[in-house]
């Protein structure tokens, strides 16, 4: 089993004019839960660790979890708000969010509920701003701490700096997690915050070094690039009719856990050796999964049969 760590929202979007106000639309999301979605569509066993809330928003997710075939014997449910993060898109469809989360369920985790997560599984994933707000963010690393010299773990920074806007946190957050991280998603726009100015391959360069096994670099539509001690690999970007890129980047990270489990080779060692073609089919495989995404509106995951073997 894979366990996806940190916070479930709503993204409600603009659906429309009416002749007093706007139309909403509001849509299960939040990067972790949507990385837990993905994994589950794909045929992957998945639990998810999270603060959800016991209102009805909080009900809804827990009903898409369920639906999903998702785990929630370590979800806890809390009586606090769900957080909404308001979805604004440009003309390209890039999203820019305005988060209304003050002291809501997904934050709201404590370090004790640790306990009730399972262990030793074959994947920790963490990531978005769970990691960086309290005290869910020191729950968040107590599972790391508990977890790091045996397992797994997957990171994906993805700032939200409406959230957290002190970038100085998540510098630090990604220092601490570099020397417990096993695989390190990062997109090139959160790589310009954390490390203004680095290249990515020198950036790759030091992550290895600090102890991570596989690192790859999510460029938009300019495809991705991945780094082990032993090989560089690039891939392409997909062709897709994009509505929106909501959940490109979650899709990403649930579709490549996903092909590495597949071929047996999420372990420390396994990516550490991993062959140039194994690489770049993973890549391509993620890469497929992300464009699916990116023709939907939302945050709307493929599911496995939707995708060609990798």
């Amino acid at each position: 089993m894979i366990v996806v760590s940190g916070e479930a929202l709503m993204d409600v979007f603009a659906a429309s004019d009416t002749p007093t106000g706007t139309t909403l639309d509001a849509r299960i999301g939040g990067s972790p839960f949507n990385v837990a979605l993905g994994l589950a569509r794909l045929q992957q066993p998945v639990a998810f660790f999270g603060g959800v809330s016991t209102g009805f928003l909080g009900e809804r997710l827990m009903r898409a979890l369920h639906e999903e075939g998702i785990n929630t014997g370590c979800t806890q449910r809390l009586d606090a708000p769900t957080t909404l993060s308001l979805v604004g898109l440009n003309a390209q469809g890039v999203p820019n969010y305005a988060f209304m989360g003050t002291a809501a369920a997904d934050r709201s985790l404590t370090p004790e509920t640790v306990t009730q997560v399972p262990a030793q599984a074959l994947a920790y994933h963490f990531g978005s701003y769970a990691m960086v707000v309290e005290p869910v963010a020191s729950a968040q690393r107590a599972l790391v701490e508990r977890e790091w010299q045996r397992s797994v773990i997957a990171y994906d920074p993805n700032i939200r700096l409406n959230v957290e806007p002190d970038i100085q946190r998540w510098r630090d957050t990604l220092q601490w997690m570099l020397q417990r991280t096993t695989l390190l998603k990062v997109s090139d726009e959160d790589l310009g915050l954390l490390r203004p100015g680095l290249p990515a391959a020198e950036f790759a360069g030091q992550a290895l070094a600090s102890g991570v096994a596989l690192v790859v670099v999510t460029r938009g539509g300019e495809g991705a690039w991945a780094w082990t001690t032993n090989t560089h690999q690039a891939v392409p970007p997909v062709a897709a009719d994009v509505v929106d890129t909501v959940g490109a980047g979650d899709t990403f990270q649930a579709a490549l856990l996903t092909a590495l489990a597949e071929r047996g080779v999420l372990t420390r060692r396994a990516l550490t050796d991993l062959a140039p073609r194994d690489l770049s089919e993973v890549l391509a495989f993620a890469a497929q999964a992300a464009a699916i995404t990116c023709s939907r509106r939302g945050a709307d995951l493929p599911r496995r049969q939707e995708l060609q073997k990798n």
